[in-house]
């Protein structure tokens, strides 16, 4: 570097030409009219934007040595250039005073906003610095009026430092960075505060709006662990002290999240926000009226089927005329699909477009838990029968019932034991998972469920046969008195479709997809993906410098799930919510969720620890990315491995370039900080956890990383945007049952004999919570215009680092190579379950994919 400075020509003083590329409040914000008009004022007077160069190589002893400040420049053309008529990024021209004594290299910069609103930072570029040639900054961040600020904002390089790399006049300002994103734990955060804090989730309840509306508090006490979730620093509510006061609803879903975390991109935050407020406060109003005018049944599959052919017409009223003033008319059209008419009209799912009655089949049933919205549930059967590890003590005796006699005869000659010997036997259970609530949830809400096994039997062509079904119930006496159980099993393969034996096998096969959408929105989807990530984003953006080089790569990893987290608190998951309106554990959902966390293993998040621990692969080096799989065609494995090896091999490529030693890991001070804050604060229900990686070598931060993308990216993608292809037909994956299986001699079993239909509609998910639950989750299956899918990044000089860039470049050939091959599976007839007896060929783990719902496409991010 000294011979770099040398060569500058000492003393010597130039202009370095600079390009600013920013985005006004007022282009995003259209009612900002008055604070364009003073900012204007401001420029006319001379005062507006300053940018100060930082040296990178000269310290200021009367600064403490942190790197010398050159002359402030100031954006030039502000007021011709200003409010343009769209959104889109403006760029300004700005003239340095460069002298070698003052600056030599530029490493960083202070901005400072001396307008009355805030502005977007996207980047700063100087052409033609001496002996440099080009430097970008990389911003991409909101800079406020400089009167919300205690100091300047700084932003630096696009290049990567350690800790103990980064040059010692920069050191100073990357530890103030730092401490500016902690905060000091104090007060509630504004919109302008850039600060990354931690909190319970103790705002799910509102008790000031009575007892009915009160939740516990999740996270830091044994009874209910989870993860932490952004701090806010709202008050207490009135009435308990420990419980965050809320956000009204009809006020606004403006929730603290930092800034630079909150939706930067138009259309998927009108969309979203403007989506489900519709869906909370006029939808839902109106479908309650209509529901409660008509019965709240559906009779027929039929009258499912309108939802689709022709629409359900909405009645008149106040409310409703509101939604038509309030919200933009292109999400009442995404909404209720149409021109205005008062029609909810869906569009068909495609689990029933080739086929109206394909989903029905076992073939179908038992395909969809390896290749549709919730394939990391099933299991190898390790012994026979199944065995709870419910503590028999509390809870009896919780085995399983299901005997030899009840499966015997459809092992094509095999018995039980050479079955289980030859891997022959799967499982899906979700019974000790339920157990424990279901006497509350029966009692206490209006679902009637129960805890379900479910036994397959593997075929010679790879797909899989249900051979029976155990429904449970807790005994009527307590707890201790163990499990009723009950099972069925299939009806002859000469029935009569539409007999009774069909119709009851067909029930008990939905209380089982009852349990599994509940798993899946609550434990899959939001706790393993949504709630397990945020501790992520937020010690990544206290611990790390932003020029640290596993920030760069971690980063694009957490767009916007903050903000969509704090959204889903607010609207989804909290108390009164959609989530507890549509789904069977009702006011317990949350709880249910914390209940699982206590069994939650960041290590076994890793797709060939998943598979491992759930026997559905073992050990073969002499196999592709060294696993054979027990189900060669399971599509969300086949798929998830190779973007496993894909995400991995990049992580491997790109931490090597930064750390050469173990020893590297292990001083490294921030990346130290931050892994400890991780599992001591972040994760700190488990903190005591061995299982935790230790962070002492480089094969566990290229494991940490690389599951935590993955977590972030693809397992997110598997299981949240095919929800409305298979979920969009409720019938499929009822989310709710309402009875429990008829008795015979009972009124209900006669309903089963003579209407089988109307019985089986009867049971499941009621016509209003179908109509609120497809709704919400045809909004949520849809991508955005502006999405940044896994091999992408939204900002092409993300890194100055040439050989980063390259290891990058060739992550993506990598993904095109994946999307080829899947296009190569989904090609091949053999290859059943990747398209099932309802012809959807599996896409979910396909990389890229255009906006709205494509049932495919893995964006970097969990962004909805």
């Amino acid at each position: 570097m000294q011979s770099i400075i040398d060569a500058l020509s000492g003393g010597q003083r130039r202009k370095i030409k600079g390009t600013v590329v920013l985005m006004k409040k007022n282009v995003l914000e259209f009612n900002d009219f008055n604070a364009s008009i003073v900012d204007r004022f401001d420029e006319l007077f001379g005062r507006g934007v300053s940018l100060q160069l930082i040296s990178s190589v000269h310290g200021d002893p009367q600064n403490g040595n942190k790197g010398k400040l050159g002359e402030a420049a100031y954006l030039e053309n502000w007021i011709p250039t200003i409010a343009p008529l769209k959104a889109g990024e403006t760029s300004y021209d700005v003239t340095f005073e460069w002298e070698e004594e003052e600056i030599g290299i530029p490493g960083a910069f202070l901005v400072k906003n001396n307008h009355h609103s805030e502005f977007f930072l996207k980047s700063l570029t100087l052409q033609d610095v001496p002996g440099q040639g080009r430097i970008h900054f990389p911003c991409n961040s909101w800079v406020y009026p400089a009167k919300r600020y205690t100091k300047h904002r700084v932003f630096f390089t696009n290049k990567s430092y350690l800790p103990h790399e980064t040059p010692l006049p920069l050191v100073k300002y990357r530890e103030e960075e730092l401490a500016a994103l902690r905060g000091n734990g104090e007060g509630e955060l504004q919109e302008w505060d850039r600060v990354y804090d931690y909190a319970y989730y103790n705002d799910l309840g509102d008790p000031d709006s009575g007892t009915d509306k009160a939740r516990p508090t999740l996270g830091g006490s044994a009874e209910y662990p989870y993860p932490r979730r952004g701090r806010t620093g709202r008050p207490p509510s009135k009435s308990d002290p420990n419980v965050e006061s809320r956000v009204p609803l009809l006020m606004s879903l403006d929730i603290y999240v930092p800034r630079d975390e909150r939706f930067g991109h138009l259309k998927l935050s009108d969309f979203l926000l403007n989506g489900l407020k519709a869906i909370v406060q006029v939808v839902k109003p109106e479908l309650e009226a209509l529901c409660s005018e008509n019965r709240d049944e559906f009779d027929s599959f039929d009258n499912v089927l309108k939802l689709y052919d022709g629409g359900v017409k909405l009645p008149g009223g106040p409310t409703l005329d509101n939604l038509w003033k309030d919200v933009p008319l292109d999400i009442i059209n995404t909404i209720f699909h149409t021109d205005g008419e008062r029609i909810l009209k869906y569009p068909l799912p495609e689990v029933i477009k080739e086929s109206r009655t394909a989903w029905r089949t076992d073939e179908e049933f038992a395909r969809e838990m390896l290749a549709a919205l919730n394939p990391v549930v099933i299991s190898l059967l390790r012994e026979f029968p199944p065995r709870s590890k419910l503590d028999s003590k509390i809870y009896g005796n919780q085995d399983s019932s299901i005997s030899e006699e009840h499966i015997r005869h459809q092992l094509n000659g095999l018995t039980v034991g050479e079955a289980i010997k030859t891997n022959k036997l799967f499982i899906l259970d979700h019974h000790d998972t339920l157990m424990p609530y279901l006497r509350r949830i029966n009692n206490n809400t209006t679902s009637k469920t129960y805890a379900t096994r479910t036994i397959l039997y593997l075929q010679s062509d790879d797909t899989l046969k249900p051979l029976a079904i155990e429904l449970s119930l807790p005994h009527p006496d307590g707890d201790q008195f163990g499990a009723i159980n009950k099972v069925y099993t299939p009806p002859p393969a000469d029935h009569k479709e539409g007999s009774l034996e069909d119709t009851i096998w067909q029930l008990a096969k939905a209380y089982v997809a009852v349990n599994d959408s509940g798993y899946h929105e609550l434990i899959t989807h939001f706790l393993h993906t949504h709630g397990v990530i945020e501790p992520f984003v937020i010690a990544t953006n206290r611990q790390l410098s932003i020029i640290h080089p596993i920030y760069k790569l971690l980063h694009p990893h957490f767009r916007d799930t903050m903000n969509i987290n704090a959204l889903a608190r607010q609207i989804l998951i909290n108390g009164g919510g959609l989530v507890e309106l549509t789904l069977y554990p009702g006011k317990y959902s949350m709880e249910f969720s914390s209940s699982l966390y206590k069994y939650w293993n960041f290590t076994e998040q890793a797709l060939p620890q998943d598979l491992k621990k759930r026997g559905m692969a073992v050990p073969d080096p002499e196999s592709k990315h060294g696993l054979r799989l027990l189900i060669k065609d399971y599509p969300y494995a086949v798929d998830g491995l190779d973007i496993w090896s894909a995400i991995r091999n990049w992580v491997a490529d790109y931490t090597s370039l930064y750390y050469k030693t173990d020893e590297e890991i292990r001083s490294d001070a921030e990346l130290q900080s931050w892994w400890k804050e991780l599992v001591e604060v972040g994760h700190g229900d488990k903190r005591d956890e061995p299982w935790w990686p230790k962070m002492q070598n480089r094969d566990e931060l290229i494991e940490s990383c690389t599951t935590m993308i993955w977590i972030a990216s693809a397992l997110h993608a598997a299981t949240n945007f095919g929800q409305y292809t298979y979920s969009g037909y409720m019938p499929n994956r009822p989310t709710i049952s309402r009875r429990f299986m008829p008795e015979e001699g009972t009124p209900e079993f006669e309903e089963l004999r003579e209407n089988p239909d109307r019985a089986f509609l009867r049971t499941i998910t009621a016509r209003l919570q179908t109509l609120l639950g497809i709704s919400l989750i045809e909004l949520l299956s849809t991508h955005s215009s502006d999405e940044v899918y896994l091999g992408q990044r939204d900002t092409a000089e993300w890194t100055a680092d040439l050989e980063a860039a390259a290891a990058f470049e060739r992550f993506g050939k990598a993904l095109t190579e994946v999307e080829e091959r899947i296009v190569e599976r989904n090609g091949e007839e053999q290859l059943r379950n990747r398209y099932g007896p309802v012809k959807i060929p599996y896409t979910l783990l396909f990389p890229t994919s255009e906006a709205g719902r494509t049932g495919k496409g893995i964006p970097n991010s969990i962004t909805i």
